[in-house]
């Protein structure tokens, strides 16, 4: 089932420029690891307001973030203004192909929301052959290190008041991949920790998908919700000090057959 959740509001674009931690770089480094080169021209789907692209620049000459929320590409365009930048928005099956076909695609965070069948042939048309697919995503795990009780309060009370909206949470198979020429190399998952204040921890939560669909989508006040992760967290967060909290995530490398 396709959600509904749009991300295209100011309130989120500006909170994704401030407040999401950048554990793509994390995820970079994994690419860098794996793989053990570097790439001259990238594309980064679903940039939002240009956190992966800008990890993906950590790896890559040139970059280009597409994403189809205007709100989201004019925070990204405010925010890298160098010359290796660029940000366009298009949704990710209608990106149109470059002089320069891409040797490397980065998608995060994108492909619960998008139709893969248009997405991969729309992707084997702009890119290189034996280009790089990869596609990753993480998210809090609800956990912090050392407060078990913290976990309870996420399982129990917080996905109670904020449900996770209707999403697509299916892992691609070869024979996905192989039908639109991609060959798929690995697919790992793994776990990355991120110390967060109480403050920030709150205003990240703030931009999670379960609290859009509650406050843009259904209209519960966002100050209200504000003073419930205020309340509700103290409990795990103490005075100004940082705790550590731990992200999932996965990765999955693909190659575009030549």
């Amino acid at each position: 089932m396709m959600s509904t959740v749009s991300f295209d509001y100011k309130r989120i674009a500006e909170g994704y420029a401030k407040d999401r931690p950048f554990l793509h770089g994390q995820v970079m480094e994994r690419l860098t690891n794996k793989l053990q080169r570097r790439y001259k021209n990238g594309l980064d789907v679903g940039c939002g307001a240009g956190l992966s692209t800008k990890a993906l620049r950590q790896v890559c000459d040139r970059v280009t973030g597409t994403d189809i929320s205007e709100e989201m590409v004019r925070a990204a365009s405010a925010l890298y203004r160098e010359p290796e930048y660029a940000f366009v928005q298009a949704g990710a099956e209608e990106i149109v192909a470059p002089p320069d076909t891409y040797d490397i695609v980065t998608a995060a965070g994108v492909i619960n929301w998008i139709d893969e069948k248009k997405f991969l042939p729309q992707m084997a048309g702009i890119m290189k052959k034996g280009g790089i697919l990869l596609v990753y995503d993480f998210w809090i795990s609800g956990r912090i290190v050392g407060k078990p009780a913290f976990t309870e309060w996420y399982e129990k009370e917080y996905l109670n008041q904020f449900p996770k909206p209707p999403r697509k949470e299916r892992v691609w198979t070869k024979e996905d991949t192989e039908a639109f020429h991609f060959e798929l190399l690995c697919q790992e998952t793994y776990s990355m920790e991120w110390e967060m204040s109480m403050e920030q921890f709150v205003r990240f939560m703030l931009l999670q998908s379960n609290v859009i669909a509650q406050v843009e989508e259904k209209g519960r006040d966002i100050e209200e919700v504000q003073q419930y992760f205020e309340e509700s967290v103290q409990p795990y967060f103490v005075s100004a000090a940082k705790e550590k909290l731990i992200f999932n995530g996965y990765s999955w490398y693909l190659r575009l057959k030549g």
